[in-house]
């Protein structure tokens, strides 16, 4: 155990010592130290801003799309398919769903936890006295839609399920609407009007504020049950479509059960034969969510191969350097050797040195990083995150190993006479 430990602290007061002498060389040529750190940090700069760039890109867009809801499966008409070569002569004579389908769904699905209803509505005017709001998302919901969609209320309450049933004039709000409509007060029990009936607002939904997107927010959203919005609008063919969401359970990884049962469910119901095609599309929020994936690592790997010719660039003017260091100080080298100064402290000594270097030119390309999270880029909001700062240290230091091992391990092979006379 002692053996061990003065082991441990020979190499520990080794490392110190090669640490010391590498600050003590940048120290002495501190200019030739500046100039060594752009390239690195230029490249960790150039690499860490994409990374930076991209994630919150990523970020804002899933976020964008947090209104899908999540373990959550859509039966449409439509499917959510992109590309030029969209058949959509298939779908367009496909039947929409209808309130019976949607019943016997929730009657006999198995493997949800929930099943809902819903079909909404742009463009639609809310009024309260002298004051409206414009371009306000409508949509009529069945009692089931909370356990389906995340509905965040700030004040009031849900729907009961005989407000539901019975599609009374009842609303819930979104936090915009409330403050255009209610100014300095309170939106739960007061009136609206939607084309010219009287709706009662029960609740009002959390503030979300703007998506990168600009997909629908909830705060100038409006629900309304869904027997109140057919009396409003025509649903179902040459009306709004009706759309049967689906929330799986924890224990169905993949939703794979819930789609098949869900399939079936639906063939059962439109007496579809065996050889036919379905008429009805199952939609899952991790297709745009996988699109999204493989375009972000495209986008990753473009960003990093621009930037690692940055690093690359960094690299050969830390090795120069490091050469160059070593021509100086060969005599140094001679005498420490002489002194019995092992090839291990030689190596250290020039290899802390390069990762010194390195790293803290990948500091200073942090820091700028760091300064431009903080520009307005409108609703993308730039956040550094702790991923990214391991990922700039760990590649500034592995950029200071290549760079520093051959003029290190050059110094460490080196003669201690040969080397002293070559100081003479």
């Amino acid at each position: 155990m002692q053996k061990a430990y003065k082991i441990l602290r020979i190499y520990t007061l080794l490392v110190w010592e090669s640490f010391s002498f590498a600050v003590q060389s940048l120290r002495a040529n501190w200019l030739r130290t500046i100039l060594s750190l752009f390239g690195v940090t230029i490249g960790v700069f150039a690499i860490i801003t994409v990374f930076t760039v991209v994630d919150s890109l990523e970020r804002s867009i899933k976020e964008s799309l947090n209104f899908l809801g999540k373990d959550v499966l859509y039966i449409q008409k439509w499917p959510w398919v992109f590309g030029p070569e969209y058949p959509w002569w298939k779908y367009v004579n496909r039947p929409v769903n209808t309130y019976e389908e949607y019943e016997f769904v929730a009657r006999y699905a198995q493997n949800a936890s929930a099943v809902a209803l819903f079909a909404g509505r742009g463009g639609v005017v809310l009024q309260s006295g002298s004051f409206s709001v414009e371009e306000v998302t409508l949509r009529g919901v069945t009692y089931t839609y909370s356990a389906v969609a995340n509905v965040e209320l700030a004040e009031g309450r849900y729907f009961l399920p005989h407000e539901i049933d019975n599609g009374l004039n009842v609303a819930i709000i979104g936090h915009e609407i409330a403050r255009t409509l209610f100014p300095n007060r309170s939106a739960v029990g007061k009136d609206i009007r939607l084309k010219g009936r009287k709706l009662r607002v029960i609740g009002v939904m959390k503030r979300e504020g703007a998506n990168f997107l600009g997909a629908p927010s909830s705060d100038k959203s409006c629900i309304v049950p869904f027997l109140f919005f057919s009396k409003l609008y025509r649903v179902g063919k040459d009306g709004r479509e009706p759309i049967i969401a689906l929330k799986g359970k924890e224990s169905d990884v993949g939703l794979m059960r819930l789609e098949a049962e869900a399939r079936g469910l639906m063939r059962r119901k439109r007496a579809l034969r065996p050889t036919e095609e379905d008429n009805f599309a199952i939609n899952r929020p991790e297709f745009l969510t996988n699109q999204l994936n493989a375009i972000f690592a495209v986008l990753n790997l473009a960003g990093g191969v621009i930037g690692s010719f940055a690093m690359l660039v960094g690299a050969f003017g830390i090795a120069n350097i490091m050469f160059v260091s070593v021509k100086e100080r060969t005599s140094i080298i001679g005498v420490q050797k002489s002194l019995g100064a092992k090839n291990f402290f030689i190596l250290n000594q020039f290899l802390f040195e390069a990762v010194f270097l390195s790293l803290f030119g990948g500091m200073i390309g942090l820091f700028l990083v760091w300064l431009i999270s903080f520009a307005s880029l409108g609703s993308l909001e730039l956040e550094l995150t702790l991923s990214n700062i391991l990922r700039g240290v760990v590649l500034s230091a592995v950029v200071g190993v290549l760079s520093g091992i051959l003029p290190a391990w050059s110094a460490a092979r080196l003669d201690p006479v040969k080397a002293i006379r070559t100081g003479e």
